[in-house]
């Protein structure tokens, strides 16, 4: 493969390197941030040879270019623009000048929690390890009442070690949230794991046990200057800490460009921690709990009360949502949802991950449709499909479906109906992140073949929309012909830009 070729090409239909205000690249996409994204020619960066698709995201444009590949083609463009290359990070803070307030706020997010997410899976999984020793009536040899630990008593003890493992990363989440939040919000990390840890010291009241605790009159509480506190930790908790390290950083910023330099090291953290301490437990803590529950409770209301139908509406349009990055913002919900003690797992997961399949599975129709045709979009199809149904839905949604647009349809109305089947069925996950096939590995035990059977509806459904849509459409004979890749180009590009147009 010509990579020198690659990235001259990619050089040129991005409106040349004076157009290029910083790039970097990740395991799959080469991420450049523009001066001016009108001067790129997103068409022709399309068809340039192994480019798999193109989309524009968190003021990045992004070309998919697969493992390998885009490390070569970004060696090159490096030699070529002699542009000193810059980090994610970097290219990450250039991106977010381009951005609205929303689209910061959902990269902010994004940027706490991304990070967090492979400790909360291996959490998750371990959760469910648990689940299959401890739940009753899981085995059916077994009986309703019994579980493996009846059953065999010896594996009591690895049990209980096992639910230690497991719920380490919820018990102390406000630690990990503080720490990663503090980096983006620009204070100091240990600060930020300290504010974390002061809110689930352990001579506070846990936060799990406030329910039976209120119920016998037990909360403790501080007094201070006649103002009684209650003293309630915030295990598993997500807005308080977010909130309260997002004042540390403020507080922190503020002291340091004021306090003398041979007194910074000691009075600025000093101060920030017992500063940001107080405001804390008298303050954001209280407020932020709070809205943290009316959040989780709206989301259960809408689940209880909508049913089948708040899934079919959410699994229809969370395909929406990822074109837009604001899924990330899902995160805290989910996090707070599995730490409410009403909750405990987390209901919206498999929602998201019948959408995801249903991408990988209209990606899937896609290939079968234009199979004979001369089109590059056919090479990307099945890869990006597989990716798809293991929880990556990039590739499909931007490499194909959105291209074709027809699949994309097909894919939210497979997510939606889907969706309102594992809602209808109870299914729920006990950590966030994997979806599609890895995420089997988080669902509930007891609910794995109900979540079997979402991902056959999602996938069917999908793909027989797909066709059927597709038929409608006045495409059916033209998946029957040889059709040149301008052709298929003329099709796909201007349909994909409609639906850009109708999604703002």
């Amino acid at each position: 493969m010509d990579y020198k070729g690659i990235a001259e090409q990619i050089l040129q239909d991005v409106g040349g390197p004076e157009n290029i205000a910083s790039y970097a690249h990740c395991a799959t996409r080469l991420r450049l941030v523009l001066v001016d994204e009108t001067k790129a020619d997103k068409k022709a960066v399309e068809k340039i040879e192994a480019v798999a698709g193109s989309f524009t995201a968190g003021g990045q444009y992004q070309i998919i270019l697969g493992p390998g590949t885009v490390n070569k083609v970004h060696d090159e463009l490096a030699k070529l623009t002699h542009i000193q290359e810059a980090s994610m990070e970097e290219v990450k803070k250039a991106a977010a000048a381009h951005m609205n307030p929303a689209q910061r706020f959902v990269k902010t997010l994004s940027d706490i929690f991304v990070p967090l997410i492979p400790a909360l899976v291996a959490s998750g999984l371990m959760m469910g390890l648990y689940n299959l020793l401890a739940q009753p009536g899981l085995w059916p040899w077994l009986g309703d009442e019994e579980n493996l630990i009846g059953q065999w008593p010896a594996v009591a003890d690895l049990a209980s070690m096992i639910i230690i493992f497991a719920n380490a990363a919820f018990v102390f989440l406000p630690i990990l949230i503080g720490f990663s939040a503090a980096k983006v919000f620009g204070a100091n990390q240990y600060l930020g794991a300290v504010i974390g840890m002061l809110m689930v010291h352990p001579d506070m009241l846990n936060a799990w046990a406030q329910g039976q605790a209120v119920l016998e009159g037990a909360v403790p509480t501080w007094t201070l200057f006649g103002w009684e506190i209650a003293k309630i930790g915030y295990q598993g908790t997500v807005l308080p800490v977010l909130v309260a390290v997002w004042f540390l950083a403020i507080v922190e910023k503020w002291l340091r460009k004021r306090m003398p330099t041979v007194l910074d090291m000691l009075f600025t953290p000093l101060l920030a921690v017992i500063a940001t301490g107080f405001a804390t437990i008298l303050v954001i803590g209280p407020i932020m709990r709070w809205t943290g529950e009316l959040i989780s409770d709206f989301f259960i209301t809408l689940l209880d009360f909508g049913g089948p139908v708040a899934g079919f509406i959410m699994g229809g349009t969370y395909s929406l949502l990822v074109i837009t990055g604001v899924h990330h913002s899902f995160h805290a919900v989910e996090l707070g949802l599995i730490a409410d003690p009403a909750v405990g797992a987390n209901p919206l997961l498999p929602i998201w991950s019948m959408s995801n399949v249903a991408q990988g599975a209209a990606a899937l129709a896609a290939w079968m449709l234009i199979r004979h045709r001369a089109t590059k979009i056919k090479d990307i199809a099945i890869p990006s499909s597989v990716s798809a149904f293991l929880g990556i839905t990039e590739p499909a949604l931007f490499g194909v479906n959105l291209r074709l647009l027809t699949p994309f349809l097909g894919a939210l109305i497979g997510g939606a109906f889907a969706g309102a089947f594992v809602v209808a069925t109870d299914v729920t996950m006990t950590s966030i992140g994997a979806t599609g096939l890895p995420g089997t590995a988080l669902v509930t035990p007891d609910k794995i073949p109900m979540y079997f059977v979402g991902m056959a509806i999602s996938i069917s459904i999908a793909m027989l929309a797909t066709f059927a849509i597709t038929k409608a459409r006045g495409f059916a004979k033209e998946a029957e012909q040889e059709m040149t890749e301008e052709e298929v180009e003329a099709v796909a590009i201007p349909k994909a830009k409609e639906l850009d147009a109708t999604l703002g």
